[in-house]
Formats: C-alpha cells, sequence, structure tokens
C-alpha cells in the first residue's frame, strides 16, 4: 500500500485523479464480467451488496468529504459550519434536478416507476442511465480529493485520496453486478450486457479529472467542492441505493451489508488518510 500512495504522490495529481477513476472503472467493469459466469444471482446476495455500496458512501461522505470540508473550512477563516452546508445542499439539489430532468429507472423496479421525464426510450436504457446518474458523484469525489493535494491542502491526503478510491472501487463492483444482471435477464446477450454495465460507469474518469481541475483553478472552492460531492452520495444512497433493497424484503440482509461497508470505509480512510 506504501507503494501505491508513493506513485501517486510522484505523478501530477490530474493524471493521479484519472488513474484513480480509472481503476473505479475497472472494478466496475469486473463485476459487470459476473455476467459471463451467471445468467442469475440471488436477490438477497444482490441486497446485501447493494447495502454494502450503501454504507461505503455513507462512511466516505462523512470522513472523506464532510470532515475534510469542515476542518478546512475553519482553518480558512470562514464560519467552520457554511462551506460545508452550502456545498451539502447544492450537491443534492443537483442530484434531485437530475432526477428531475433525466429519465432513468432504477434497478428492481417495474418500468412504471420511471422517474424523470416521461419517454419511449427502452427499459436497458433507462437502468443504464440511473447507475450513470450514481456514479457521476462518486468520480468527482476522488478527483476533488486529489485536486486539494496537489494544492496543497493539509487536510487533503494522498492516503485519504486512495482510500476513497479503494473504497468507491469496491462498492463499484456490486453495481457492476447489479446493471449486467438485469440486463441479461432483459434478453440481452451476455456481451452487451457486460458492456452496458462497464458503461455506466465510464462517467467517473471524466468527473474526477473535473473535479481535480477546478480544484487547482479555484482552491478556496475546495471546501464546497468537498461537501458537494457528500451531498450528491448522500442522496443516491437515500435516493436510490436504500430503497432498492427494499423491494423484495430482505430487510435483515441489506442492512448488515451496510454496516460492513461502513466499517471497511472507515477502517481504510482512518488507517490510509
Amino acid at each position: 500500500m506504501e507503494t501505491i500512495i508513493q506513485y501517486f504522490e510522484s505523478i501530477d495529481p490530474i493524471l493521479a485523479a484519472f488513474l484513480a477513476t480509472m481503476f473505479t472503472w475497472g472494478v466496475t467493469a469486473a463485476g459487470a464480467s459476473v455476467v459471463f459466469f451467471f445468467k442469475t444471482l440471488s436477490r438477497r446476495w444482490l441486497d446485501g451488496m447493494l447495502g454494502f455500496t450503501g454504507g461505503v458512501m455513507i462512511a466516505a461522505s462523512y470522513w472523506s468529504l464532510l470532515a475534510p470540508s469542515i476542518e478546512m473550512s475553519e482553518r480558512m477563516g470562514m464560519i467552520p459550519w457554511l462551506p460545508p452546508a452550502v456545498g451539502f445542499a447544492l450537491g443534492a439539489l443537483f442530484l434531485f434536478v437530475l432526477d428531475k430532468y433525466v429519465p432513468h429507472l432504477h434497478i428492481n423496479f417495474d418500468p412504471s416507476a420511471s422517474e424523470g421525464p416521461k419517454t419511449e426510450w427502452r427499459r436497458t436504457t433507462l437502468l443504464i442511465l440511473a447507475i450513470t446518474l450514481h456514479n457521476i458523484p462518486e468520480g468527482l469525489a476522488v478527483g476533488v480529493l486529489f485536486g486539494g493535494v496537489a494544492a496543497g491542502i493539509p487536510e487533503a491526503t494522498i492516503g485519504g485520496a486512495v482510500a476513497l478510491a479503494l473504497g468507491i472501487g469496491l462498492q463499484n463492483f456490486p453495481e457492476g453486478i447489479a446493471v449486467s444482471m438485469p440486463l441479461r435477464r432483459l434478453g440481452l446477450s451476455r456481451r452487451r450486457s457486460f458492456f452496458y454495465g462497464q458503461l455506466s460507469a465510464i462517467v467517473e474518469p471524466i468527473a474526477g479529472v473535473i473535479g481535480a481541475v477546478a480544484v487547482l483553478w479555484m482552491q478556496p472552492v475546495l471546501p464546497y467542492a468537498l461537501a458537494f460531492a457528500a451531498g450528491a452520495m448522500i442522496y443516491v444512497v437515500i435516493e436510490e441505493v436504500i430503497p432498492e433493497t427494499q423491494v423484495d424484503g430482505h430487510s435483515d440482509i441489506p442492512i448488515l451489508g451496510f454496516i460492513g461497508g461502513f466499517i471497511v470505509m472507515m477502517v481504510l480512510d482512518v488507517g490510509l488518510g
């Protein structure tokens, strides 16, 4: 692990953000590749993995994003709670607006429950868009943290940025499965199911680079940017991840998965950050 951290310290921060988010995309692709070996997966397992995803995202939102945002605001002479509160609200609002204006369908929901403007788009397209929206704040969070390291912000560390990328990567594995498996059940070939499953995370490297560049150009915005990513991630967990785990009534399994994901991300961030 020290070797990985030293490597990221030695390269350009924009490149570091790109490579870290390419890793998170790659883990999504690995999850999507499960479709080559199985046509179906137990809903209990999928609900548990989605619960794990939610736990990782909530823990990352605090330890990797909100806590540094609060500390940074105080050190910069700002009101400590103001930038985190404003950024958090804007992040949630950003996802809220996307939800309203981009047609999408959450996994495990009936097509009649699609959200956004009414459209004739196929169910497969709506499923892919739902996960794509989910992945934007994840890529942004990783990029913003690497940008903060490059800007020399004490609260942003390479260890913390690597820990966040690892955590996001871990929870992206079940996300890849959660996209490719339903597409396979809808009748798509294994190759097409895999292709669309991995494609849903291709926005992460794009969002990661944008986040890193934005912070390097506008360093005072970093406390807001960190909280923005946290607000967007928590919005996704509450609006999408948790409801999806409850559709089939497997409430205990996703709860245990959530606790496990929270602990894993907490350990990663505290241990490396």
